[in-house]
């Protein structure tokens, strides 16, 4: 069957709400965007509207040279390439295509931040976290499904996922005319693919 690529984003900034997250979680990364091509032009996610204003968040594009990104001196990150029939990214351009034209009705959920670092589900309709956001367009499309709430879903739980590993270090440093990946990078997914064969067999 013929296919196409998705991209999830995992990164991870010195901000104070990063800080916080990472205290509570140990987790390696706190954000999470989707991208829909691999030179991360068009990527998405739910995070603050001004770099330097924490309280409103908001459904917005992203990009490395803008906002938080920008101004971040080190940005380590993750770039997981997934596999996914025509239909599902169509599917998935859809519902992208719908939080565009329909951005003003939805917010931050910063309810569920505080209920996620405490493990409460916790639903909302409008209102979505960054990897929340991430989950909900690739469950909504039928790529993946997590069994939990959706608030639940932090940004470290999309490596688990069957995808491959096209970038891991300074996204400052990103560049898709890098045509080999580091060393290490390619040991991690060579592992990764003997482990799975092991466990199949």
């Amino acid at each position: 069957m013929e296919g196409t690529h998705l991209y999830i984003v995992l990164t991870r900034t010195n901000t104070v709400i990063s800080r916080l997250i990472r205290l509570f979680t140990q987790d390696e990364y706190t954000h999470a965007a989707l991208s829909l091509d691999k030179e991360l032009d068009e990527m998405y996610s739910f995070a603050r509207k001004w770099a330097y204003n924490p309280f409103i968040g908001r459904f917005k594009r992203e990009r490395l040279d803008e906002g938080l990104y920008k101004v971040a001196r080190q940005l380590p990150g993750t770039i997981i390439e997934i596999d996914v029939s025509n239909a599902d990214y169509l599917a998935v351009r859809r519902i992208i295509d719908h939080f565009i034209a329909n951005q003003t009705e939805y917010k931050y959920n910063f309810i569920g931040l505080f209920y996620g670092l405490f493990k409460i589900p916790a639903e909302t309709n409008n209102k979505f976290l960054c990897s929340q956001f991430v989950y909900y367009v690739l469950n909504e499309s039928g790529i993946i499904e997590f069994n939990k709430s959706a608030n639940l879903v932090r940004p470290v739980d999309f490596l688990s996922l069957n995808g491959n590993i096209i970038f891991q270090g300074n996204l400052k440093q990103f560049s898709v005319d890098t045509h080999y990946l580091p060393t290490r990078v390619r040991f991690i997914n060579w592992c990764r693919d003997r482990w799975s064969e092991h466990r199949a067999g």
